[in-house]
C-alpha cells in the first residue's frame, strides 16, 4: 500500500528587527525619527548637567541614603536619621540607588533626571501614537524635547522629572483603558498615579478627575461596570499613594526621624498642610489647623543663596542684564503663566494647543460616545486645564520646573492638533482656515515673548515673523483659485507652507532650549534656561570636599568630641550641609528646611548634652523667631563659645561654634 508523508509543520520564525527598524504597522521612518529625537533629548538633558549646580538640601538626603537604608526608606536629611526631608522621598530613590552603585558625585544626581527625560519622550510617543498616529506622536515628542522648561526640568535634581515620567505612564494606561474598558489598564493607571504621589504628593491626584471623567464618558462598557471599575482603581490609587504616609504613621516615633515641615511630627501635616494648603494661601486656604509649619509661599521670590544657588537678579531684560522684564518678578498671581518669566519657558505652545483642542472638539462633537480621538483630546485638554488653573492659583515662587506637568499636555495637544489641522487644510472648506490661524497666532505670541527679552538672540522675532509670513503666503497660494492650474504642485506648495509654519513657531523655543549647550546660559536651579538662567555662574557643582576652614573646624570637633554620638548640631541646616556631603558625618541639623521646625527643642538639646551624646553646636545665623530662638538662646546661655582661632577661623566669622557639657566648664 502506498503511503504519503505529511509535510513537516514548522512554527513561523519571528522576524527580528533591529532597534532602528519600525515595528509592523508603523511607517518605516517612524522609529529612526524617534531615536533621533530621543538622542537630541539626551544631549540637551545631559550636556554639562553635572556642573549646573544642585539643591544641597536634596543632595544631603541622597548622601545620607547612600550610607543608611533607614535614611533611604524614610527620606532622612541626615545620616543619623534625626529629621526627614520636607517632601516624600520617592523622587530621590533613583539618585540614591545610582550613588550607591557608582559613588556619590555630580553625575549620580544628574544622570537619573536625564534618563527619566528620555524615557518620558518615548512614553509620550507611545501614548500619542495609540491615540492619533505615528506622525502626531513624533511631532509631540519633538515639541516635548524642544520645550525650554522641560529641558531645564530634566537637568534639575528635583521631584518633577520622575513625577512627569510617572504621570505619562499613567496617561498611557488610562488611554488604553478608555479604548478597551480594560480593568487591568485602569488599575495600572492607578498604580502609576500612586507612585507619582510618592514623588510630588497631592499634585499627582490632579489628573484623577480628568481620567475618571474621560473613562466614564468614552469607555465602551455599561455605566454600572464603568463605575465599579473606577471605584476599584480609586482604591488602588489611594493604597499606593498612602503607603509611605502609613509607614511613617505606624512606626513608633522613637524608631524614625522627625517629619520636617511640621510642628506635630505628622506625615499628614507635611503632605496636606505644609506642601499643599500652604501653596494656596492666596485663594484663602490655610494650613494652620494641620500641625504644619505655616509658610506664606506667595511672598517667596527665590531660594536661599545658601542652598547652592544664587539670588536671582530681577533686572530688566532690555537693559543688557539677565532677568525678567519689569512686573515679572515674584510669584505673579493668577496671570503668572502668561508673563514672560514663565511663558518664555513653557508657553510657546499656548496658541497651538488651544486652537488644536478647540478645533478637534468642534470637529468631533457629533462623534459616538466612545470616539477614541475625541476622548484623547478631552484627556489632554482636561489635563492642561487642570494644571494651568492649579498652577495659576497656587504659589510656585520662581520655580520654573513646577510647570513640567503643563508642558507635557501642551506638547501632546500640539503634536496631534497640528496633524489634524493639516488634514483639514488639505480637505478644504471652512476648516482649512484653522491651520493658518494657528500659525499666525503662534508666531505672533512667539514674537511678543521674544520681544520682551531682545538681548537674547535679537534676530529671533523678526526671523520668526518673516518665516511665518512666507508660510501663510505658501498656504494661501496652495488654496488660491488663481493657482488652480498648478495641479500636483499645489500639494508641494502646501507642504512647504506647513514646514515653514512649524519652523516659524518652533524657532524661538528651539533657540531657548539649545541655549543649555552654551556655558554662558546652561540651566539654573529653578529649571529655567536661556537668559533667565544667565545668572547661573555662581551655581555650585556637587562637591565632596571641605574647604580649608571647614576642614579645620571638622578636625577640631573630632578631636574634642569625647565619644559623643553626634559630631555636632548645626543651625540652620545649611551649616550642616558641607560636613554631610563630604564625610557623611552624624551631624544633627536644627530647625528643618524652614528653620521653624521644633527638632530638636531646647529641652531635647539639653538632654543630648546631659547624656554626653552631643558636645558641639554650630550656629550659622540667628533664628528670626519661633521655637528655634529658644533653642539657640539655651545654647548661648549654657554652652561656651569656642575661640575662632582654636579651629582656624578668623576672629570675626559668621558661624559660631559652642562647646557644651562638662568640656565647656
Amino acid at each position: 500500500m502506498a503511503t504519503s508523508t505529511l509535510p513537516e509543520l514548522r512554527e513561523p520564525v519571528p522576524v527580528r528587527r533591529r532597534v532602528w527598524q519600525s515595528p509592523v504597522g508603523q511607517p518605516a521612518w517612524a522609529r529612526p525619527a524617534l531615536l533621533a529625537i530621543a538622542a537630541l533629548a539626551g544631549l540637551l538633558y545631559l550636556w554639562g548637567a553635572d556642573q549646573d549646580g544642585y539643591h544641597s538640601f536634596y543632595a544631603n538626603a541622597v548622601r545620607s541614603m547612600t550610607v543608611s537604608w533607614k535614611a533611604f526608606l524614610f527620606g532622612s536629611y541626615d545620616p543619623a536619621n534625626t529629621i526627614t526631608l520636607d517632601k516624600l522621598p520617592g523622587f530621590l530613590w533613583p539618585q540614591a540607588l545610582l550613588a550607591r552603585l557608582l559613588g556619590f558625585h555630580g553625575w549620580a544626581l544628574a544622570l537619573p533626571q536625564a534618563v527619566e527625560g528620555v524615557l518620558s519622550v518615548l512614553v509620550l510617543f507611545r501614548t500619542v501614537r495609540l491615540w492619533a498616529g505615528a506622525g502626531a506622536a513624533l511631532l509631540a515628542a519633538a515639541l516635548f524635547t524642544l520645550t525650554p522648561e522641560l529641558v531645564g526640568l530634566f537637568r534639575t535634581p528635583v521631584e518633577e522629572p520622575v513625577f512627569t515620567l510617572l504621570l505619562l505612564l499613567a496617561a498611557e494606561s488610562a488611554q488604553r483603558a478608555v479604548r478597551t474598558a480594560g480593568l487591568r489598564a485602569l488599575l495600572l493607571a492607578g498604580v502609576w498615579v500612586g507612585l507619582a504621589f510618592q514623588a510630588k504628593m497631592l499634585e499627582a491626584w490632579a489628573v484623577l478627575p480628568v481620567f475618571a471623567g474621560v473613562y466614564l464618558l468614552a469607555a465602551p462598557a455599561r455605566l454600572r461596570r464603568r463605575l465599579a471599575q473606577l471605584a476599584l482603581a480609586g482604591l488602588v490609587t489611594v493604597a499606593v499613594s498612602a503607603a509611605w504616609m502609613a509607614l511613617v504613621t505606624l512606626t513608633p516615633v522613637a524608631d524614625r526621624p522627625y517629619v520636617d515641615g511640621t510642628t506635630d511630627n505628622s506625615a499628614y501635616s507635611m503632605v496636606v498642610g505644609y506642601n499643599f494648603l500652604n501653596r494656596f494661601s492666596a485663594v484663602g486656604l490655610t494650613a494652620e489647623r494641620t500641625g504644619s509649619v505655616t509658610v506664606d509661599r506667595s511672598r517667596t521670590t527665590a531660594m536661599p543663596a545658601q542652598d547652592g544657588g544664587p539670588q536671582l537678579n530681577p533686572t530688566d531684560g532690555r537693559t543688557g542684564t539677565a532677568g525678567p522684564p519689569p512686573g515679572d518678578q515674584g510669584d505673579g498671581g493668577w496671570a503668572k503663566l502668561l508673563r514672560s518669566r514663565f511663558a518664555s519657558q513653557v508657553g510657546w505652545l499656548y496658541p497651538l494647543a488651544a486652537i488644536s483642542l478647540l478645533h478637534a472638539l468642534l470637529r468631533r462633537r457629533r462623534a459616538p460616545r466612545t470616539d477614541p480621538l475625541r476622548a484623547g483630546y478631552l484627556l489632554w485638554g482636561g489635563w492642561a486645564t487642570v494644571f494651568f488653573l492649579s498652577l495659576s492659583a497656587g504659589s510656585i515662587g520662581m520655580h520654573t520646573y513646577y510647570l513640567g506637568s503643563l508642558a507635557v499636555a501642551l506638547a501632546a495637544l500640539g503634536g496631534a492638533g497640528t496633524v489634524l489641522l493639516w488634514r483639514d487644510f488639505g480637505e478644504g472648506g471652512p476648516r482649512a482656515l484653522a491651520l493658518p490661524a494657528a500659525v499666525a497666532a503662534s508666531v505672533l505670541w512667539s514674537g511678543w515673548l521674544s520681544w520682551r527679552l531682545p538681548i537674547f538672540l535679537p534676530w529671533l522675532a523678526p526671523t520668526a515673523v518673516t518665516t511665518a509670513a512666507l508660510a501663510l503666503a505658501l498656504l494661501g497660494t496652495a488654496k488660491s483659485r488663481w493657482f488652480a492650474g498648478l495641479g500636483a504642485d499645489r500639494a508641494r506648495i502646501a507642504t512647504a507652507g506647513i514646514v515653514a509654519g512649524l519652523v516659524a513657531a518652533l524657532l524661538a523655543p528651539t533657540a531657548w532650549a539649545a541655549s543649555v549647550l552654551d556655558p554662558k546660559y546652561g540651566s539654573d536651579l529653578r529649571g529655567a534656561v536661556g537668559p533667565m538662567a544667565a545668572h547661573r555662574a555662581a551655581a555650585q557643582p556637587v562637591s565632596t570636599r571641605l574647604t580649608p576652614q571647614e576642614q579645620e573646624l571638622f578636625a577640631y570637633v573630632q578631636a574634642h568630641n569625647g565619644g559623643a554620638r553626634y559630631l555636632l548640631a548645626a543651625y540652620p541646616w545649611q551649616a550642616s550641609s558641607p560636613y554631610i556631603l563630604a564625610t557623611a558625618a552624624r551631624v544633627l541639623p536644627m530647625g528643618g528646611f524652614t528653620g521653624q521646625v521644633p527638632s530638636p527643642t531646647a529641652e531635647q538639646l539639653r538632654e543630648l548634652v546631659a547624656d554626653g551624646r552631643l558636645r558641639h553646636v554650630l550656629i550659622g545665623r540667628e533664628p528670626s523667631g519661633g521655637v528655634m530662638r529658644g533653642t539657640t538662646d539655651w545654647v548661648r546661655a549654657h554652652c561656651t563659645q569656642v575661640p575662632p582661632g582654636d579651629y582656624g577661623q578668623p576672629t570675626a566669622t559668621a558661624q559660631v561654634l559652642y562647646r557644651c557639657g562638662q568640656q565647656a566648664i
